[in-house]
């Protein structure tokens, strides 16, 4: 979120300047684009394909939909005990955000080779400061994963026990925060237009990725059973996108 912070104060120090210029933006953007990034022993792929409406009197706003597939990988990777009511003092959605962690409540899934594919719907957010440059905004809200079954060793109050089938968690959804179900990306961006058609971005990540026990569970500490656990991906990249119409 540093980041995302140093490249909104940028965006607003050049703003002016950027402004200056003046151009009629079509009504509809709709492009493709592929995106990598990297973290610590863990990184994603994605593609996507966008469809946005241009607002405003001068349309320099858009806002739309998209598809977009993700591939998250890592190696030897912890994943947290994931519902809200255990991770997070509140669970009142929005406010969740800035809620208090609750890691008394935590146990850790660590998975050898994590490997996730989730595909989403997402919605989509931008600002055109010129017909070359742009920023935005956008963040899954509903889909489903599938991925690599695989080994994983449940850590709780000092002791381990192995779980040999551990997987992704199959249904994703955007209830905010920690409320969220399953694997979903999101991400904030500045894009470089080349020309008409084909534009590259820089991008920062967040990634909710989610794993789920088979044989064995957390006991929680008001005595329910636990069977997701999920990893908060940070990560930073670049992306290509080709735009369908000028």
């Amino acid at each position: 979120m540093k980041l995302f912070g140093l490249l909104t104060v940028l965006l607003l120090l050049l703003a002016p300047a950027l402004c200056a210029q003046q151009h009629t933006y079509p009504r509809i953007n709709r492009f493709a684009d592929v995106t990598g990034t990297a973290g610590s022993s863990q990184g994603t792929v994605a593609a996507s394909y966008v469809h946005n409406w241009h607002l405003g009197k001068k349309r320099k706003w858009e806002a739309g939909v998209g598809l977009r597939w993700t591939t998250y990988f890592g190696t030897k990777t912890d994943f947290i005990t994931a519902p809200a009511r255990l991770a997070r003092s509140t669970t009142t959605p929005f406010l969740i955000v800035f809620a208090g962690q609750e890691t008394a409540n935590w146990d850790t899934l660590t998975v050898q080779r994590p490997l996730i594919n989730s595909v989403n719907f997402s919605v989509n957010f931008g600002y055109n400061f010129t017909p070359k440059w742009s920023a935005g905004f956008n963040i899954d809200v509903i889909g489903f994963s599938f991925g690599r079954r695989g080994s994983g060793i449940l850590t709780s109050n000092g002791s381990t026990r192995n779980e040999p089938n551990a997987k992704p968690y199959g249904f994703n959804v955007l209830l905010t925060g920690d409320n969220d179900y399953g694997s979903l990306n999101s991400e904030y961006f500045i894009k470089y237009r080349i020309n008409t058609r084909w534009g590259i971005k820089a991008v920062y990540e967040y990634y909710f990725a989610e794993y789920q026990t088979t044989n064995i569970k957390q006991t929680a500490p008001d005595g329910t059973m636990v069977s997701r656990f999920r990893n908060k991906v940070n990560t930073l990249g670049l992306g290509v996108s080709y735009h369908f119409n000028n």
